[in-house]
């Protein structure tokens, strides 16, 4: 609790601010995957989880874009964006894209991630409060309309805040973005530059650079910038806006001539002690490249409340954590998703470990409770007193994804979209291609305050709160579902697309057609699953039982 309280005391200290999202990205390069594709995965994005096709469109020369503010709110009606804040100039051709809260993939196989990072408080802008209109998920979504590579996305997106002004839309916080195609991977992250900005002035409305993710190796972003040294004369492997290091500069952040270098991560999100992030951080490269360092020891060691002990816990700072990272073992999306649902499993992070949740075993011992659940709600670490770790997996989720991008099959098979929704600890996650012409209606369905039968997205999340009937036996249940449906998909994979193919030769519409059928009716199957599943949960673990 005390290196809690000491930590919120040094960010406050350092004058900048937490953000109230909890996303975690990784990335896998070519050379670092098993298959050989370009990996970008995120989870918890923004509360919209609804999903669907955005055609591609034409417009008239000289129409204007509306810039929208409200993308994200899940109680407008689906094709409602909310407020209009400005405009920009339309283009004459849009690709077609998969609309969402954070809109992560197009037609041509460009894909984005999001994860809402930290930043100085001097730097915050919030909507209503200054003259910037740009939001970071309706600068993914022009981006996906008007770019085929990443490289061309970042340039872009970079422009979008610098020329109409970034201004948070979770919490109040700056932005990370992970920008991919087949061949490249970008690391892009922005940050505001306060109030008193003026359109008119000439002068940058955001701060921004972006940092391309070697081939060879893997990446992972926990809501907290991971950009470090930059050589803006590197033009291959880095990207940057023209005030990089002069809002620095200016600010009274960095002096050019004291011969410290000027570390990006340092100056505009100083680098902390925060265990939300130092957690996921120490996970991943503890998953990944166990033996590139020696890592923090996070492992009971035969004392599963080792991480309660005021003498043994400490958080180490983020910044020993590299930009990225080369894997001891090649990446699979299997093992993406794996870390997606991770809930600290087996290390002091894991929740149920706390002696709390301890019972007597009728034999003068102590086992734990089958209510044990690595999601404890508020009230009910109020009440037992439990710890909170924040999981990777998370019970307040709203959706995610893996995201395959191959450059050896045509656009419309190579990239595959593998969608969770609500938490991915339960959620089975559904391939969705890049040349799906649809997504199945209960993937469109969702209004956060009124229940739906016809949800996906409230059919898992019904399953998820029965969970806490009896979480040890529950989630057993549906992993017993849930694992075969998903192995099933794997293993027809490759006969799948192979059959896509044969169609595309002939005619790309059919092989579109298909993979569309395959898609909507796996998505159609989780629903039909999680309400049954509900039924059947409800009747074994009802408290009408002893």
């Amino acid at each position: 609790m005390l290196s809690k309280v000491l930590s919120i005391l040094l960010i406050l200290a350092l004058g900048f601010q937490l953000n109230s999202k909890a996303c975690t990205v990784i990335a896998v390069g070519k050379k670092a995957s098993a298959d050989g594709s370009n990996i970008i995965s995120h989870t918890d994005t923004g509360p919209d989880s609804r999903i669907f096709v955005v055609p591609a469109q034409t417009f008239k020369p000289g129409s204007k874009a509306p810039v929208y503010w409200g993308i994200q709110d899940a109680s407008l009606p689906l094709k409602d964006d909310g407020e209009i804040l400005g405009y920009i100039p339309q283009v004459e051709k849009t690709f077609k894209y998969f609309h969402s809260a954070y809109s992560q993939v197009n037609e041509h196989q460009l894909g984005i991630a999001e994860s809402t990072t930290a930043q100085r408080k001097e730097l915050i802008c919030m909507k209503g409060e200054g003259k910037q209109i740009m939001s970071i998920e309706q600068a993914q979504i022009f981006a996906l309309q008007r770019y085929k590579t990443a490289r061309e996305a970042v340039q872009f997106i970079g422009d979008l805040m610098t020329k109409y002004g970034f201004i948070p839309s979770s919490g109040d916080g700056s932005e990370c973005l992970v920008i991919a195609d087949t061949e490249e991977i970008w690391v892009f992250e922005v940050f505001g530059v306060g109030h008193g900005w003026e359109p008119e002035s000439g002068k940058p409305g955001a701060i921004w650079a972006a940092q391309r993710l070697p081939e060879d190796e893997t990446t992972m972003v926990p809501n907290w910038s991971i950009i470090k040294e930059i050589n803006a004369e590197d033009k291959e492997n880095f990207m940057v806006s023209e005030n990089y290091m002069q809002e620095a500069i200016e600010r009274g952040w960095y002096d050019p001539n004291s011969g410290e270098p000027f570390i990006w991560q340092e100056i505009y999100a100083p680098p902390s002690t925060v265990e939300y992030a130092t957690s996921r951080f120490w996970l991943f490269h503890q998953t990944f490249a166990p033996n590139l360092k020696e890592w923090p020891n996070r492992f009971p060691e035969g004392n599963p409340y080792k991480g309660i002990q005021p003498y043994f816990q400490y958080v180490e700072p983020l910044s020993i954590y590299p930009f990225s990272v080369k894997p001891e073992k090649k990446m699979s999306v299997q093992d993406v998703i794996a870390f997606q649902r991770s809930t600290y499993e087996g290390t002091i992070y894991d929740m149920t470990y706390d002696p709390n949740w301890l019972v007597p075993n009728g034999e003068g011992g102590y086992e734990k409770s089958p209510l044990a659940t690595p999601f404890p709600g508020s009230d009910l670490r109020k009440l037992l007193k439990i710890t909170y770790r924040r999981p990777v997996a998370r019970h307040r989720g709203h959706y995610g994804m893996v995201l395959q991008l191959r450059d050896w099959l045509p656009n419309e098979i190579g990239g595959v979209y593998w969608v969770y929704l609500d938490n991915p600890y339960f959620s089975p996650y559904v391939p969705i291609y890049t040349g799906n012409l649809s997504t199945h209606e209960s993937y469109q369905i969702y209004d956060p305050n009124k229940y739906s039968e016809k949800s996906a997205r409230w059919a898992i999340d019904f399953v998820d709160n029965l969970a806490n009937l009896k979480f040890q036996e529950i989630a057993k249940d549906v992993k017993e579902v849930r694992a075969p449906f998903e192995a099933k998909m794997f293993e027809n994979q490759k006969a799948i697309e192979d059959e896509a193919l044969k169609l595309y030769k002939k005619a790309p519409e059919k092989a579109q057609e298909y993979l569309t059928n395959y898609s909507n009716g796996l998505m159609n199957d989780v629903t039909e699953m999680f309400l049954e599943l509900r039924n059947q949960i409800i009747t074994d673990y009802t408290n009408n039982h002893e």
